[in-house]
């Protein structure tokens, strides 16, 4: 749609003088004559805060949700392939008087603006339509908005915002007089396409209570009780033109500082004008646990925000690591919901890595109504692929970024695929089927001998991500992924052979069926390519069978009747994971679907370093980056989360048979009963909700299990198959 559409004839508008990094405020009244009804369409660009007379009406928000703006910046001898923008509209009618009413948006910084990638200038529009007797009237931006300095003086989206108020005026309400400011000048119209979505926003989700831990003199230390996102609220009773200083850590020394290693260059400062003020940052978020205050401030709470993505799960059972691996999956993906896409942490990057985002959407599609989260961000997948070659980005929206051809780029496969598992709706498949076939051909031209080896000139080409340190054990290895011994190449054409696999399946459904023989060929070149390349005869194993190496082949069919049982021998020898992102999971699926729960189960509540009891009896609230705590950069990074998924598929027995989607038709089969005393969970599914529970005494287990309507569903156990019934069923193993 085009920007009349959504705002009549209203002008872009900003400052005479604008710099990338600066911020600004938007001023001009409307006068309302019997409204009826009143609707705001409005943006500032990077983001922005809308009063209308005087009352904000977005507040802790970040709008507008990130996307690929416009065409000014794209990837080096690339050309993206569609540029979009989301357009919010609010409904002001309780807002607005009859008489003289103001609107004052506050605008700059955010994704627009990004360092890493500037678009262009801070800038503003808005439409209001008021409906009423005398018909429909609009009120738009032009040349006569007044537009003023921000009290925002410096920042830089991903780490730091500073307020200087020493010598600044309220300007956001009616009575404020603007008549000195400067007319607003029209500036560049966005080439782009403007959209609507029902894409979640980030929104306040709670307030956290803070406990002083530490003072320091000019200042304290503060523990807001677990990692999280969003900002603290200060009450400042500083002088005039005294300083405000908030660090941020996700971590504490034993002395209980601020843990330098884990600041990430976090701040936030405030200028005072020497009234009593309460006080929290504007156009960024934080991700920290704790924080230090110096100067003349008191934290009331800290205000938690991401994006208004509901928990629709259930778990506990009798083990407290799996339990904590439950919790602390839906917290870390909560905390990096932002803007509209899942990110891979909440503080450094912020971007929507699609290694990191593809490997997870099974498990946060499983448990939590992240639907309409991920649209949009296919979309953005999509948005950000080469017109020219069918490259996928290894970020969308698009910053440039590390990443692979396979575990990054499939993606474009990935996730409209659980999409449509998840929810039954097969248009997701057909509207990105040709995204699809071109990145399967971009695969093509960058294998050799049938093997991806090469991604985009010049750019990274990783396979798995984030091992253990399993070469050097006594080094402390910092850069990059110099502990992966797997090859890239192997890595990457598994991730190929599973899209296409997929692409077989995709391609039945939406009567593509003609193009089925053409992607089995390419399966069965890929897979000799791969056993060629990397099996070893002499001992049936892939790569030594480290790193979850014989997991990759066996998930698509390579190797032979002993290669799984070497991978199983392996890990049970071990007793703890040696993988990467990707291989932690598909060893631990594979060990599910294989009959090996157990070692499964072993391997998800290993207590030692390799594992999540490690980060759990160390009071981790939130996934790290790696295994080893001490080396890791970020403290909240969702990719470890995937095996979540298997809490409810396997250990639940939550499963859909294979020709099912949308949860139409469901295997209830529980692994490892033994080894627990209880459990249950639940899932919300299209159909409603699937709830199973049970106790075990002395080997009689009681189970219950809830199926909604309009769903087929047996439930397997001790060689049993049992048809259930719509509603509750509950059955005693000892009958």
């Amino acid at each position: 749609m085009t920007q009349e559409y959504f705002f009549h004839n209203a002008k872009w508008v900003g400052a005479k003088d604008r710099t990338a990094d600066s911020f600004a405020v938007l001023r001009n009244s409307f006068n309302l004559e019997k409204a009826e009804k009143v609707t705001l369409n409005v943006l500032g660009l990077g983001f922005f805060k809308c009063y209308i007379n005087g009352k904000c009406i977005n507040p802790d928000t970040f709008l507008p949700l990130s996307s690929d703006f416009e065409d000014t910046c794209d990837p080096v001898d690339e050309v993206i392939s569609g540029h979009r923008v989301y357009v919010p509209e609010f409904d002001i009618t309780e807002l607005v008087k009859d008489g003289k009413n103001s609107i004052a948006i506050h605008y700059g910084g955010g994704w627009y603006t990004y360092i890493n990638r500037i678009f262009g200038l801070p800038k503003a529009i808005y439409c209001i339509k008021a409906e009423g007797e005398k018909g429909t009237e609009y009120f738009v931006s032009d040349e006569n908005c007044r537009v003023g300095k921000s009290f925002v003086c410096q920042y830089n989206f991903t780490w730091e915002e500073h307020h200087d108020c020493s010598d600044y005026e309220d300007c956001f309400g009616t009575d404020f007089d603007d008549s000195l400011w400067p007319n607003a000048v029209c500036t560049e119209s966005l080439e782009t396409e403007y959209c609507r979505t029902d894409c979640p926003w980030d929104k306040l989700i709670e307030k956290l209570p803070v406990r002083k831990i530490k003072d320091n003199g000019s200042g304290a230390v503060y523990d807001s009780g677990v990692n999280t996102t969003g900002y603290p609220i200060l009450k400042v009773t500083a002088e005039k033109g005294e300083k405000i200083t908030v660090s941020f850590a996700e971590e504490i020394t034993e002395d209980g500082n601020l843990d330098p290693t884990h600041i990430h260059g976090q701040i936030f400062t405030f200028v005072s004008d020497g009234n009593e003020a309460v006080i929290q940052p504007e156009f960024t978020w934080f991700g920290f646990r704790f924080f230090e205050v110096v100067g003349n401030a008191e934290p009331e709470c800290v205000k938690v925000i991401y994006s208004d993505v509901s928990v629709s799960s259930t778990f506990d059972c009798d083990n407290e690591t799996l339990n904590w691996i439950y919790k602390t999956f839906m917290h870390t993906m909560h905390c990096n919901m932002h803007t509209g896409h899942p990110s891979d942490c909440p503080h450094l990057e912020r971007r929507g890595y699609t290694g990191d985002g593809q490997l997870t959407c099974h498990a946060v599609l499983t448990t939590m109504d992240a639907k309409k989260l991920y649209e949009k961000w296919m979309q953005d997948i999509a948005d950000s692929q080469d017109v020219l070659s069918g490259h996928i980005q290894y970020t969308a929206p698009y910053v440039r970024s590390g990443g692979g051809p396979g575990g990054w780029g499939c993606a474009i496969v990935e996730v409209p695929y659980q999409l449509y598992k998840h929810y039954g709706d097969k248009t997701v498949l057909e509207k990105y089927y040709g995204n699809m076939r071109r990145y399967i051909d971009y695969l093509e031209s960058h294998s050799e001998y049938g093997v991806v080896t090469s991604d985009k000139k010049g750019e990274w080409c990783l396979g798995d991500w984030c091992g253990p340190n399993i070469l050097y054990p006594d080094r402390d290895i910092t850069s990059h992924n110099q502990q992966v011994v797997l090859p890239a190449p192997m890595v990457n054409t598994y991730f190929m052979v599973k899209s296409l696999k997929q692409m077989c399946e995709i391609a039945k459904i939406i009567g593509k069926d003609e193009d089925v023989s053409e992607y089995e060929e390419k399966i069965n070149y890929r897979k000799g390519a791969i056993t060629a390349a990397y099996f070893n005869t002499f001992d049936d194993n892939f790569i030594m069978n480290v790193q979850g190496a014989n997991s990759f082949a066996v998930d698509i069919g390579l190797g032979n009747e002993n290669t799984y049982e070497n991978m199983k021998n392996y890990y049970k020898k071990l007793g703890h994971y040696d993988t990467g992102i990707f291989a932690t999971d598909i060893v631990t699926r594979l060990l599910f679907e294989k009959g090996d729960s157990d070692l499964a189960v072993d391997l998800l509540t290993h207590d030692g370093d390799q594992g999540y009891e490690h980060w759990r009896k160390n009071g981790a609230t939130t996934f790290h980056e790696y295994w080893d705590s001490n080396r890791s950069r970020s403290h909240s990074h969702p990719m470890f989360g995937a095996p979540v998924a298997y809490l409810f598929e396997y250990l639940l027995g939550i499963k859909q048979t294979e020709d099912s989607a949308g949860y139409k038709s469901l295997v209830i089969a529980p692994k490892s009963v033994d080894r627990f005393k209880r459990m249950s969970g639940s899932i919300t599914t299209p159909q409603g909700i699937v709830a199973v529970s049970y106790d075990n005494e002395n080997g009689n287990v009681s189970f219950s299990i809830t199926v909604p309507q309009n769903t087929k569903a047996v439930f397997c156990f001790a060689g049993k198959e049992i048809s259930l019934n719509e509603g509750e069923n509950k059955f005693d193993s000892a009958q």
